[in-house]
């Protein structure tokens, strides 16, 4: 019979770690959370001190029961669950739900499901970190209170089953604003005006890119600047100014965290973050590996820490300059710093392969494809970081022409580097043939002019890579919590995603706007950051938990009380449209539904009759003629069309307006404070009428 039982969160790191441990210990899997605040009630009570009250999960009886059963009989018990915040809190919940007081229970961490990681932790055996539980307390009970506290705010103002949550919240504000900047956007006119140069004795131009004239830069906004400084350049004798040759080397990439992998994955693979979670998550728990058994591949996946073991770091040296040599293979340390304001979680490794000797290619008959790309993403990732950067000649060439000024630039790459094995997704590095007998005072000769127009580009809107990356630089949430709010607000449909992009829906604009107005501090992005490193200080020992939250209440209160006495009175009436009810003869009326607006029969339930909203924007459609309607797209974005539908081929992204083009008589649309032509060919700009109403 067993002696010892050891408890972790997942049934697939069951038969691996039992594996690892032999006969005399039971293996057994928690399922996740075993107990957790009460669905049908807030379950935390400020008159007693904000004590949460903790229930069994409906369901996890017999589990429980079962678990008890191997707790009695087992002379030692090991609680092995995630190696985080909530792991720990986990932990802690087990001691209660399995009664555990008066047995030997003894907390093991490990951050590889290795079997030396795994029979190391069993060395290394302590007791439950309260302040890990603690900060995972108080942001469990602070999501409770805003969740329940503002989620019948937004029934009343919008609709029954609405939520509110303090990260998602957050979130959608940033996604909303970027929306507006986009709207907003207006596109400026600008040159680049290129030379085209023969050396002497040469045959192949040599491109030379306007840079200014001899005071500085200038920046060419017009046709009309333009075409007078290509007339002036016509005239002018080209000559070499300067040549300046140098080398540069370029630093590794630094080592997957949550939020890197995350933004990485969704780049180069198109996985959203939830699947990019997914699919680490089996690679952590272990992959059945011909030869090798059930085995974990890669380091625990929830982690904002840069640190490398020490050993990981030797294994992955004597690897590089087995494979590679030994001019590739970095000599400094493990330890990799990265510019953050927030607290890491430094007990954590990197995300990296359990053993880098493990390459893709040796195992790409044991992964699934998904697995098997997202593993050579972080194999290739690591073993570049533990390489040595590529490096680089450089020529940089400044030409005159008169008084103005050209540049040049090349580079030619004499060492490889890391590029052996990794390249980043936004990497714009090129290698060119550097330039060859350019001398300071050599004389070159016009041989053509490329002068192009361009437009600036309206900021993109957000991905769920873009997002990740604003969410961890403003320092709101935590690796574990990326994922779930990215797929939080695209459930509920605040967001819809279309060619990875996020657009807000109509939706998702009226509980931004409820936010912004009602719960500005729950919205306001320092607030949040804050609040993060608050609970970083509860975690570290230095807060007690229930202290944020005696300070987060009342004001969060106080919001809620006033919200409901003022937003009350903006309650949404059904609207009588002016369409009948081809079925009764009534008015039908404008209803909120789960995908927007909808036309119903007053006469419910005695009519059940519904159909599509086309809500007219009081502008003629310029193609047939009928009204111009707001549209959506099946995701949920909103556009504009022709009442017609499929009959007609109008259609544009932005509101049109009741002003007609100065320029070509065509239909205007709006872009922020500014009127926009929407026939491509004129583009022409408008200031917006006095008074700002179109």
């Amino acid at each position: 019979m067993a002696k010892y039982l050891v408890i972790v969160e997942s049934p697939a790191k069951v038969k691996t770690i039992k594996k690892f441990l032999g006969p005399n210990y039971e293996v057994m899997a928690s399922m996740g959370h075993v107990r957790d605040l009460p669905k049908s009630q807030i379950g935390v009570s400020p008159d007693n001190d904000f004590e949460p009250k903790y229930i069994t999960i409906r369901g996890k009886g017999d589990l429980i029961a079962s678990l008890r059963k191997e707790a009695r009989k087992a002379e030692k018990i090991y609680l092995a669950t995630d190696p985080d915040r909530e792991g720990e809190a986990i932990s802690w919940h087990l001691t209660y739900a399995l009664k555990l007081e008066d047995k030997k229970v003894y907390r093991i961490t490990f951050n590889e499901i290795t079997k030396n990681a795994v029979k190391e932790s069993l060395k290394h055996p302590r007791e439950i970190d309260m302040d890990l539980v603690d900060a995972q307390q108080a942001r469990r009970v602070l999501d409770r209170m805003v969740g329940y506290g503002i989620s019948p705010v937004l029934w009343a103002k919008v609709k029954r089953g609405l939520s509110a949550g303090r990260v998602q919240s957050v979130a959608l504000r940033l996604i909303c604003e970027r929306e507006d900047e986009v709207a907003a956007f207006i596109p400026e006119e600008y040159w680049t005006v290129d030379a085209m140069l023969l050396a002497k004795g040469e045959k192949k131009p040599l491109t030379a890119h306007f840079t200014g004239d001899e005071n500085g830069k200038i920046a060419i906004s017009s046709e009309k600047q333009k075409q007078e400084i290509v007339d002036k350049i016509k005239k002018e004798n080209f000559e070499i100014l300067e040549v300046k040759k140098g080398e540069r080397t370029r630093k590794p990439p630094m080592p997957f965290i949550t939020s890197t992998l995350q933004q990485e994955a969704g780049k180069v693979l198109n996985f959203s973050t939830q699947k990019t979670m997914r699919v680490a998550q089996q690679l952590y728990e272990g992959i059945d590996i011909k030869g090798e058994g059930t085995i974990g591949i890669i380091t625990y996946l929830r982690t904002d820490s840069t640190r490398i073991a020490d050993e990981a770091v030797a294994s992955a040296k004597e690897y590089i300059t087995e494979h590679y040599g030994k001019e590739y293979a970095r000599d400094d340390a493990g330890e990799q710093k990265v510019k953050t304001g927030k607290k890491i979680q430094d007990a954590h490794e990197t995300i990296r392969p359990t053993d880098i000797t493990r390459t893709p290619s040796s195992i790409k008959d044991s992964l699934s494809r998904d697995q098997l790309r997202l593993y050579t993403l972080i194999w290739n990732r690591y073993a570049a970081c533990r390489m040595n950067g590529p490096k680089y000649e450089t020529t940089n060439v400044k030409i005159g022409a008169g008084a103005y000024r050209f540049s040049m630039s090349a580079s030619k790459c004499l060492f490889d580097g890391f590029l052996k094995v990794y390249t980043e997704s936004d990497d714009k590095e090129t290698s060119d043939a550097i330039f060859t007998d350019l001398e300071k005072g050599m004389k070159l000769s016009l041989s053509d002019i490329d002068a192009k127009q361009h437009f600036t580009q309206a900021p993109p809107h957000f991905t769920e890579s873009s997002l990740v990356k604003a969410l961890e630089e403003q320092g709101i949430g935590r690796p574990s919590t990326y994922a779930p709010t990215i797929t939080t607000i695209i459930a509920r449909r605040y967001v819809v995603k279309e060619d990875k992009n996020l657009f807000v829906t109509e939706m998702g604009e009226a509980v931004n706007k409820i936010m912004v107005e009602a719960f500005p501090s729950i919205v306001d992005v320092r607030f949040t950051a804050n609040l993060e490193m608050l609970l970083d200080s509860v975690e570290e020992g230095d807060t007690n938990w229930k202290t944020i939250v005696r300070n987060f209440y009342p004001d969060l209160e106080e919001a809620v009380k006033k919200a409901e006495a003022e937003l009350s009175k903006v309650e949404i009436r059904d609207e009588v449209s002016d369409v009948k009810c081809d079925m009764c003869g009534r008015m039908m009326v404008i209803k909120y539904g789960p995908h927007g607006k909808f036309l119903a029969c007053p006469g419910f339930p005695e009519c059940r009759n519904t159909k599509p909203y086309l809500e007219k924007i009081g502008i003629a459609c310029p193609v047939c003629g009928k009204d111009i309607v707001v549209r959506k797209t099946k995701k949920g974005r909103i556009f504009y069309g022709c009442e017609s539908g499929a009959d007609c081929t109008f259609m544009s992204w932005q509101k049109p307006v009741n002003v007609k083009c100065a320029k070509c008589g065509g239909l205007m649309v709006r872009k922020g404070n500014k009127l926009m032509c929407l026939d491509e060919k004129c583009k022409n700009i408008q200031d917006m009428p006095a008074g700002g109403t179109v």
